[in-house]
């Protein structure tokens, strides 16, 4: 029995530890049709989140949402359609609702078709899926989300920031098909571009919610080589060492979790 095996027996009643280090026994395609269907089983749309959304809004911001989207009605052009739809999505997220944001932000992508557009939205979507209070909307944003990132990644195979939310959508919204979906992804990404300072933070930060933080600390070593200014990897050093009860240590990279 090799130590990785020891270790994930040894943790298993710890669910998302479990993930971390445990395998999908379950057929692939039976995995793919129960994520599909998760996917699928989202019971409501936008013009429902927008409805439900509008009754929240101040007097002042639905007069000025009601007067953008008889703008976005009248405009004739992509340019002043994209104009209109921005300020919409801008309205929308000051009124700290994400999810309605995300879709005039998509509206955009759809039209400019790029990498960034389709970052803006997915991301946008990603802060819905974390804001919502009910499971609907936060199946909503999460599978919109992961459709945006999806698009920018196939337009911009080579940028990381759209693959590491893409395998956040799955761990930070297990009903899509479970943490380790993401996890497994964030590994992959770790082999192809083994110093990838993002890719090693984020599986650092991973580990350290689970109490690894001698896992962590390898990661983050290998982070701050690449990067040694790096400020999410030092303060996340200074977590882990925290973690273990080394106070020195962590006092060492506190120095470096500073804002310069």
């Amino acid at each position: 029995m090799t130590k990785l095996q020891i270790i994930v027996l040894s943790a298993a009643c710890l669910l998302f530890m479990g993930l971390y280090f445990g395998t999908d026994t379950k057929p692939e395609s039976q995995a793919k049709i129960e994520q599909e269907r998760a996917r699928s089983a989202t019971s409501t749309s936008i013009e429902v989140l927008l409805r439900a959304a509008k009754t929240t809004l101040s007097r002042d911001t639905a007069a000025l949402i009601l007067g953008l989207e008889q703008e976005l009605s009248k405009s004739s052009s992509d340019s002043t359609k994209i104009e209109t739809l921005k300020r919409l999505a801008g309205l929308w997220y000051s009124a700290d609702n994400a999810t309605i944001s995300g879709h005039y932000a998509e509206e955009v992508a759809n039209i400019i078709d790029d990498e960034e557009a389709w970052s803006i939205a997915g991301t946008t979507y990603m802060i819905g899926g974390k804001q919502a209070k009910e499971d609907k909307t936060k199946q909503f944003s999460y599978n919109q989300a992961i459709t945006a990132l999806e698009n920018a990644i196939s337009l911009n195979p080579t940028e990381y920031s759209n693959k590491v939310n893409l395998a956040l959508c799955y761990i930070e919204n297990p009903q899509l098909a479970g943490p380790m979906k993401g996890i497994m992804m964030l590994r992959e990404y770790n082999e192809q571009a083994p110093e990838n300072v993002l890719v090693l933070t984020t599986l650092a930060r991973l580990a350290i919610q689970t109490n690894q933080f001698d896992r962590a600390i390898e990661r983050l070593t290998k982070a701050i080589s690449v990067e040694p200014d790096n400020k999410k990897a030092n303060c996340l050093l200074v977590q882990a060492y925290d973690g273990l009860g080394n106070k020195e240590k962590a006092a060492e990279y506190a120095a470096k979790c500073i804002d310069r």
